[in-house]
């Protein structure tokens, strides 16, 4: 069964026409071509595949894509400012080092972006918490948590 979807996408108003079975990390790479939403496990796990959806981190290798019908969708490019800015989360990343090999960096930033829009100025277990459904394989935790610290400073200033 198909059926059509609309939504807001990384701020655009969006269709596509959509398979029941298909899930969101599907629809976002396939049918919009956004490749930086990453999948790992395939089974909500990693947490590679993070994106926001009304402003709350879900895996979107998980989640149905009929369920964003009216919603608002921002993926990792939708955090770009004009010209390909680096929005201030992702200038941490990169400063910091909690990029390591970039796999897990675009789900770490966007439950990054969740927890500092919820809780703007973290301590160290609320960041842990806050990306404890992301994994990084590179073990760069430190520079992960340094990460989002600076960009809690940066979004402050």
């Amino acid at each position: 069964m198909k059926k059509t979807i609309n939504f807001i996408l990384n701020g655009h108003e969006v269709s596509a026409e959509v398979e029941s079975h298909k899930m969101l990390l599907q629809v976002l790479r396939d049918t919009f071509g956004l490749t930086g939403t990453k999948e790992g496990c395939g089974m909500g796990e990693c947490g590679a595949c993070t994106v926001l959806v009304d402003g709350m981190n879900i895996d979107s290798c998980i989640f149905p894509a009929f369920e964003v019908h009216g919603k608002s969708v921002t993926s990792i490019e939708g955090l770009l400012g004009e010209g390909n800015r680096l929005h201030s989360i992702q200038e941490s990343f990169v400063e910091k080092g909690g990029v390591q090999c970039g796999f897990c960096t675009p789900g770490m930033i966007m439950s990054a972006k969740a927890l500092l829009d919820e809780t703007p100025n973290p301590e160290d277990g609320e960041i842990r918490k806050g990306i404890s459904g992301n994994l990084c394989r590179c073990t760069g935790y430190v520079q992960i948590i340094e990460s989002v610290k600076d960009a809690a400073v940066r979004r402050t200033e």
